[in-house]
């Protein structure tokens, strides 16, 4: 059975101000779990409907906890709980310029839409990008919702949040990286050559990339759209776009290098 300060501890971590005091997030769900044990995260508390063995592989000072369903529902930031509540403590990340010049790096110019974070940081993931720079506006990605559509993606991508026009600015000048922005009048992905390391900048859900981050910007990107006149789309969600733009530069230099 949970204490009544551990159960407040973890509510209290569906808000930004008490994740940064202290410095803990919480996960939920079986595979999610697994999946961040599996990439060498432990849970400070585990609390679960099931017995000790859920998780073979926990460590034996974990605190775990076996509580009833309602009690679970009660402390859960899931309409329909899992099972399974994990809180893990955020890794620990320093912020070193120059460790992404070799490889590309996406940067997220205020993006708020905690769905879209999740799905960005698995793009990141399955693409292969290492690092993903936020302006400090962007979604929170220790934000539960961010956590759970992440499936695990946070502990293998590194995220940081400093002012981005700068960084932008400070890669293209010191670095020589070239700074890829997506815009609805950019020139066609497709047709254009891509190279295997620089900044991809994507830009808010509504408003886009600002205008100081885009002063940065060297080549400007657009992705054709084939129907969307015929529809009266006007732009795609910003996770599809992301998911389009890194396939399409990991194509090209997969097909360059074979």
């Amino acid at each position: 059975m949970l204490e009544k300060a551990q159960k407040k501890l973890i509510t209290s971590l569906s808000q930004k101000k008490y994740r940064d005091k202290y410095g803990l997030f919480v996960a939920e769900g079986p595979k999610l779990i697994h999946d961040l044990l599996t990439s060498g995260m432990t849970p400070e508390i585990l609390v679960s409907t099931h017995n000790n063995n859920i998780f073979p592989s926990l460590k034996d000072n974990t605190v775990h906890h076996t509580i009833g369903e309602a009690e679970l529902k009660k402390i859960s930031f899931l309409k329909t709980p899992q099972g399974v509540l994990g809180v893990f403590r955020k890794p620990a990340q320093t912020f070193r310029f120059g460790d992404h010049a070799n490889d590309l790096t996406l940067c997220l110019d205020g993006i708020q839409d905690p769905g879209n974070m999740g799905t960005i940081l698995r793009l990141a993931d399955w693409f292969g990008i290492p690092f993903i720079v936020c302006s400090p506006d962007s979604a929170d990605v220790f934000n539960p919702k961010v956590v759970q559509s992440s499936m695990g993606a946070l502990a293998r991508v590194t995220v940081y949040y400093i002012p981005l026009a700068k960084f932008c600015r400070d890669s293209s000048i010191h670095l020589h990286l070239p700074v890829f922005g997506t815009f609805m009048e950019g020139e066609n992905i497709f047709s254009t050559s891509l190279p295997d390391k620089g900044l991809i900048i994507m830009g808010n859900e509504g408003k886009g990339i600002r205008m100081e981050t885009e002063e940065a910007v060297t080549t400007r990107l657009g992705i054709p759209a084939f129907g969307a006149a015929h529809s009266g789309m006007e732009s795609l969600n910003v996770a599809v776009a992301t998911a389009i733009v890194c396939a399409e530069f990991r194509r090209q230099n997969a097909f360059s290098a074979g």
